[in-house]
């Protein structure tokens, strides 16, 4: 799609579009999806108080994503290939604040360093460097310093008929909330409709020390989409105050 054919698509969405001039153009590709339902009150413990936890049906999900960020670039400026395309981890789960439901970062990393600096210092996202390998079917990550390790062995299936609700509401998110210092950032982001397939995961090993209690046994809910392309504003910035 062109950039205006992605802007007028917008049947999809909760809330309009921000009436701002949008910033930044990104694509999401080959995106593996694994969700766990997780204790509640475990997961509080990584979340801002000031956000509030949103809830499918009663029940808190921990989603990580593990794709190809590819052609990430400013407004008015072509995508370098060797900044702009890098493989992506990010472990999240789902918040909602005010009207807006959106996602919040338990941890982001990137397989390029040089990408990791610049993506952290312009978005102020936790971006940090983790060893990366992907090929078709295999995915791979590695950071010793914090002692984590994924690895997933899979087979891409045929493509989802019908979306549960569960599946909308897992990754039709336009906004994303997140912490830095005494402040909460804002982004408001828009996409295409995500189109899932199945996936058959032959081998899996997550560990993250930190996450043990919420990244544990085998998935709630697996998925794959050959990916989005993305518009995105910039930060808005609220203090903490502004949540009370």
């Amino acid at each position: 799609m062109t950039i205006q054919e992605i802007l007028k698509n917008t049947r999809h969405r909760p809330w309009d579009l921000p009436n701002e001039p949008w910033k930044y153009y990104q694509e999401w590709n080959n995106a593996i999806f694994l969700h766990w339902k997780v204790d509640y009150d475990e997961l509080k413990k990584f979340v801002p108080k000031e956000l509030e936890i949103d809830l499918f049906e009663g029940d808190a999900w921990v989603s990580l994503v593990a794709f190809s960020m590819e052609k990430i670039r400013p407004k008015y400026l072509p995508y370098f290939t060797p900044i702009s395309n890098f493989n992506e981890i990010n472990i999240r789960t789902y918040i909602k604040s005010g009207k807006k439901t959106g996602v919040y970062f338990l941890s982001i990393e990137g397989g390029k360093k040089i990408s990791c600096r610049i993506a952290k210092k312009i978005s102020e996202l936790p971006y940090r460097y983790s060893k990366m390998k992907r090929e078709s079917d295999f995915y791979n990550s590695s950071n010793n310093t914090f002692r984590d390790l994924f690895e997933i062995q899979f087979k891409i299936g045929k493509d989802q008929k019908t979306k549960s609700n569960l599946d909308i509401w897992l990754t039709e998110r336009y906004a994303l909330f997140q912490d830095s210092k005494d402040i909460i950032n804002e982004y408001e982001i828009h996409h295409p409709e995500w189109h899932l397939q199945e996936i058959e995961v032959k081998n899996l090993t997550v560990n993250y020390a930190r996450f043990v209690n919420l990244l544990k046994g085998k998935p709630n809910k697996i998925g794959y989409s050959k990916g989005v392309q993305v518009i995105a504003w910039g930060m808005q910035k609220k203090k903490l105050i502004d949540y009370s």
